[in-house]
């Protein structure tokens, strides 16, 4: 059962891997990013939501006191991660994106000293160090950020708001299904976004075109359709499935793969090759994220304590 947990979560990670390219896809096709981030959170929500309704309705039974919890998760955890990562992508390379991103658990580490002031290992601040100091690498900072600086603090917001991600699902007990979780913060993601998007003014045409990126051409109603169900739906529901199997130290830490999968994803189809720099500090991003995250594992991050809730999802991107 362990193996096939980890065939799953891998799967899950490259499933997520693909979310950058095909919004990248979208992007040439036309739509802006928050056009692309809403047409995700819409087409994936109400699939989730139809999906559930046939085969798991209670999966979709909500208590009434989580509904605050709800609309936090709906509007933190997944419409400002995906619309700043999505930002993001339009100024930095994919996998540069996905690496700030990653250094969430090291603001879930600065969260639990200082906020929730409960003590963490060396071993957490050990991490954190070594996450900037890769991060640092990763920029250039030598040579005065070489990358994009709004870009940089798209990521820098993706990776706060994922954060809040890790802080959010740790506050849901079980009388939430993670599943039903998904699909309604995916869904009314796509409500909060509305009026930043604007869908009705939106030129849909663009999904009758093709773009071409990298010396590879995708309609864009494939690059939709690709985003939605196998970079969101199937990826949320492998990712569900492997946690429930495994670990979670092990689930987070093959979690780091949707790094390596997502910048060798927008290698192969859109031609965005990173550095040597960011691939030396990539690898010391994710052993400081890792590390900073295996110390943390276990320690409350909320109060009142209540049981802790497997993470629906370890990377959601």
């Amino acid at each position: 059962m362990k193996k096939a947990g980890l065939a799953i979560a891998v799967l899950a990670s490259w499933c997520f891997g693909f979310s950058g390219a095909m919004a990248k896809f979208l992007g040439e096709a036309g739509l802006s990013s928050n056009e692309a981030v809403w047409v995700r959170m819409a087409g994936a929500g109400v699939l989730m939501l139809v999906v559930l309704a046939l085969v798991r309705p209670r999966a979709l039974r909500i208590p009434r006191r989580r509904l605050p919890l709800i609309v936090a998760y709906a509007v933190v955890a997944v419409a400002g991660v995906q619309v700043l990562f999505f930002q993001a992508i339009t100024r930095l390379p994919v996998g540069v994106a996905l690496l700030f991103e990653f250094t969430a658990p090291v603001l879930v580490v600065l969260w639990v000293r200082f906020v929730r002031r409960v003590r963490v290992p060396r071993s957490a601040y050990i991490g954190a160090v070594v996450a900037f100091a890769g991060l640092c690498v990763v920029v250039e900072v030598w040579q005065g950020m070489v990358l994009d600086g709004l870009g940089l603090l798209f990521a820098a917001g993706a990776a706060a708001c994922c954060a809040g991600y890790f802080l959010l699902s740790d506050s849901f007990g079980d009388d939430v299904d993670p599943l039903g979780l998904i699909a309604w913060g995916l869904a009314g993601a796509a409500v909060v976004l509305a009026p930043l998007a604007r869908p009705w003014n939106m030129d849909w045409s663009a999904f009758e075109r093709s773009a071409t990126l990298g010396g590879n051409t995708l309609p864009a109603l494939l690059a939709a359709a690709w985003l939605i169900v196998v970079a969101t739906v199937i990826a949320y529901i492998a990712g569900v499935t492997a946690v429930r199997r495994l670990s979670a130290a092990v689930g987070s830490t093959v979690s780091s793969l949707e790094v390596i999968a997502g910048a060798v994803i927008a290698w192969i189809l859109i031609g965005e090759a990173l550095g040597p720099y960011q691939i030396i500090g990539g690898v010391i991003v994710i052993a400081g994220a890792l590390l900073a995250q295996q110390a943390t594992a276990g320690l409350p991050t909320h109060e009142p304590p209540v049981p802790a809730r497997k993470d629906p999802s370890p990377t959601p991107v």
